[in-house]
């Protein structure tokens, strides 16, 4: 008997009914001798620090031991996985169906976590069963069909599973010791706000950061452009002012800030006769836009219709899972195998089933066009979110699942499309001897971009205009002159979109140059799959709150920031560790040696946050005893009275019991229990 496991229910049902659905159980399907059972994702969970720390410790009204320095780090010898309380259920119908099966087939997401969530249940039941593995990149029958058809060896994808649990474990070392580390150290200076600290979350809410304070410290400086419209024989057209090389009146980034020289400037060309003294024309071709990643539909949506980043993923999920009209959408790659390029025939047929509005553009579409998108050199195990051959009824998509639905359904069909070819033009003049530069674009075949209704920003953001027919030497006249004025702009608020830019392409974020000379192109912070989840995290958090489509930090999030070390908020060992898992991927990295570097990381960072906690812990009083638990007490400055003192128990958290000072000692008369404001 062979049994599949599936990452959720709905691929168990979407395999079956290719298979030939023959019966059903309670927690599975039965097709012939093949059965399909399901997780509900992750089935077990590392354990919490609690079952790694003594059983003797106090622990408050949720059962949960409180937090100590002497318990820190807590860096787990054996990792225990625990089930979760939802899963038991299911974990047992897996358990029963393992000691039937003879062949297993690991049907998980063909991503990290799909291969270990199925790997660690395996490993749960101790299995030493042949496993094998079911990988597709969309459920539509077509492409179940082909994944039944070549199952591949499971021990094939080790290394994804290897990166998944590299993942797991670093984030719980990160956010279980340090979040208490740091959290403890703040207690002590009096504050009793939780600091939550996340190996992705805090870098990235750290960039937020940095983004809002640069544009609030931002000063605008004024500067001048100058304008001149140009009469030539043939028609008229515009150009603008060139600095000479030994211009006075410009700034260190050489704009013109020169008031009186820009309205000199204007005078002395205005009326007056010129020339071109250069003029070059050369014919470009602009390619195809590539397919989607996921960073790019989101970076688009964002754009256009203001989706959050959670929102376009769930819509994206969607389309692949419930509707199967799209592939696999946790994607980092743009680009598509070659081997699919012969399906095009079928998936514009779909396509044109589905949008029948769009009928006129794919029948305008040549499949026999090969884009560079196609290049199996740039594919790993995922591929570009792309359309599938599913005839699906559009009716039953949401308005943001269609209009997701359809940024894929454009750019899918535009591969088909010639290149967008135009006629570029770049003049040079001279009036009254000063320099000016004109350009043009004149459009000889729209090719691709026939597929799009709306101009796309890049050229909303760069209007061009029609030259008339010219040629070097060609006498021209200044007919007008104009000073503008401008002032620089700050740099833009994040929003959902950009920010995963950023996470995505790090490197251009860090402004540290020994830093940057670590990084390299395609270094990021989080992966594809993550990186929406860990924005909303920050929002749901209170750490980043949404104006419009921009992002801003807020007054929490800022202190959490700023409450933190250098290496912590960093992104780039963040980045840098993103590559090592991606290493252990592809089977080029160690995962003992990642983990290893994990664990020396937190107890640097651990001794960096307790570094004073031992001289307090010294000073804790011999004389003095608290009246609620007899523990010594630890005279501390007042952080709202400068030079004033009080009185705190040193068996903080666990007992809460504080007094004012009387002339260096505790006033027992002014006990109080909880986190009231200091005596």
């Amino acid at each position: 008997m062979r049994l599949f496991i599936a990452e959720k229910p709905s691929v168990a049902k979407a395999i079956a009914g290719e298979l030939g659905i023959s019966g059903k159980g309670d927690g599975y399907i039965q097709c012939g001798n093949t059965l399909l059972t399901w997780c509900f994702g992750h089935m077990l969970v590392l354990a919490e620090p609690d079952e790694y720390t003594p059983d003797d410790l106090p622990r408050g009204k949720s059962g949960k031991k409180f937090w100590r320095v002497e318990e820190l780090p807590i860096i787990p010898k054996t990792w225990l996985l625990k089930p979760k309380a939802e899963a038991q259920k299911q974990l047992a119908v897996i358990g029963k169906l393992l000691k039937k099966a003879e062949v297993i087939v690991n049907a998980g997401d063909p991503d990290r976590e799909g291969q270990l969530l199925v790997d660690e249940v395996l490993e749960h039941f101790q299995n030493s069963k042949p496993v094998r593995r079911f990988w597709v990149s969309a459920q539509d029958a077509v492409s179940i069909k082909r994944g039944l058809e070549a199952l591949k060896d499971n021990a094939a994808f080790h290394g994804w599973a290897e990166a998944a649990r590299g993942r797991q474990q670093a984030d719980w070392l990160m956010g279980m010791n340090l979040s208490r580390a740091f959290t403890l150290r703040a207690q002590r200076g009096g504050s009793r706000t939780l600091l939550t600290v996340g190996r992705v979350q805090t870098p990235t809410l750290a960039l937020v950061v940095a983004r809002d304070r640069d544009i609030e410290a931002f000063k605008p400086v004024p500067f001048h452009t100058i304008k001149a419209v140009v009469q030539h024989a043939h028609g008229s057209f515009s150009a603008a002012w060139k600095a000479k090389e030994e211009q006075v009146g410009l700034d260190s980034e050489g704009r013109l800030v020169d008031t009186a020289l820009a309205d000199a400037l204007v005078a002395a060309v205005k009326n007056q006769a010129g020339h071109i003294v250069a003029y070059k024309q050369e014919a470009k071709k602009q390619n195809q836009p590539l397919a989607f990643a996921l960073s790019d539909i989101t970076a688009l949506a964002s754009s256009k219709l203001g989706y959050s980043a959670e929102d376009t993923l769930k819509a994206c999920q969607a389309l692949y899972e419930t509707h199967k009209l799209t592939s696999y959408p946790r994607t980092d790659c743009a680009y598509l195998p070659n081997s699919q390029h012969a399906d095009a025939p079928h998936i514009l047929e779909a396509i044109k089933h589905v949008n029948p509005e769009l009928a006129e553009l794919v029948d305008g579409a040549d499949p026999r066009i090969q884009s560079k998108t196609w290049d199996d050199s740039k594919v790993s195990a995922h591929h570009g979110i792309v359309p599938t051959m599913h005839k699906a009824n559009k009716a039953n998509l949401n308005e943001r699942e269609r209009n997701i639905y359809e940024f894929i359904v454009r750019a899918y069909v535009a591969q088909f499309y010639p290149l967008h070819e135009y006629m570029q033009t770049t003049v040079g003049l001279e009036i009254a001897g000063e320099n000016f530069a004109a350009s043009g674009k004149r459009v000889m075949r729209n090719g691709w971009r026939e597929v799009y209704t709306v101009l796309e920003e890049e050229t909303a953001n760069n209007p061009t205009q029609a030259l008339p027919p010219i040629r070097q030497g060609d006498a021209i006249t200044c007919t007008e002159a104009i000073r503008r004025d401008a002032k620089t702009k700050p740099p833009p608020r994040f929003t959902e979109g950009t920010l995963i830019r950023a996470m995505e392409n790090i490197h251009k974020f860090v402004n540290d140059a020994e830093h940057k000379k670590m990084l390299r192109e395609g270094d990021g912070i989080g992966t594809a799959a993550t990186r929406a989840t860990i924005i909303s995290e920050l929002k749901r958090r209170g750490f980043l709150s949404l104006k419009g489509k921009q992002l801003i930090s807020t007054t929490l999030g800022r202190s959490a920031v700023d409450a933190l070390p250098d290496l912590v908020k960093s992104p780039v060992l963040t980045a840098l560790n993103e590559r090592m898992l991606k290493g252990i991927e592809q089977g080029t990295a160690n995962f003992a040696e990642f983990v290893s570097k994990q664990e020396a990381f937190i107890r640097e960072q651990v001794a960096l946050a307790n570094d004073g906690a031992v001289s307090e812990r010294a000073s804790v009083s011999a004389l003095y005893k608290c009246t609620a638990c007899a523990s010594g007490l630890v005279r501390r400055a007042s952080k709202n009275k400068k030079g004033h003192h009080w009185w705190g128990c040193s068996h903080f958290p666990a007992c809460k019991q504080s007094y004012f000072d009387l002339k260096g000692q505790p006033d027992y008369s002014s006990g109080r229990n909880g986190p009231s404001k200091q005596p």
